[in-house]
């Protein structure tokens, strides 16, 4: 590694620390809001076991966003604000293999 790439890394983690301390505030800040899990899932009208298959994750982590016992985090969060704001894109990249069924009908 140069000498000049290693010091620029050795000041970001420096400064890294000093924000973790709180001696120092971090140059942006990203804020995502909480999403409305179940209106968002209402707005594509589908199911719980649906919408929890096109998320990849649990009926039961889905009803615990929905009844705000648990927050989404992560790229989960952000991925609901993208189907919040923009459902037609969730459409196009799911449908096409839309191989979703209920456990009710299984």
């Amino acid at each position: 590694m140069k000498e000049k790439m290693f010091q620029e890394l050795l000041q970001s983690v420096r400064e890294a620390g000093a924000i973790m301390r709180g001696e120092m505030q971090p140059s942006r800040v990203f804020v995502v809001e909480r999403p409305d899990v179940k209106s968002i899932r209402s707005k594509l009208g589908v199911s719980q076991p649906e919408f929890a298959a096109m998320l990849g994750i649990s009926v039961r982590t889905l009803e615990n966003w929905e009844q705000k016992r648990r927050v989404p985090r992560g790229p989960a969060r952000v991925l609901l604000k993208v189907a919040e704001a923009h459902p037609e894109v969730v459409w196009e990249v799911v449908r096409p293999n839309r191989q979703i069924k209920s456990r009710r009908q299984t």
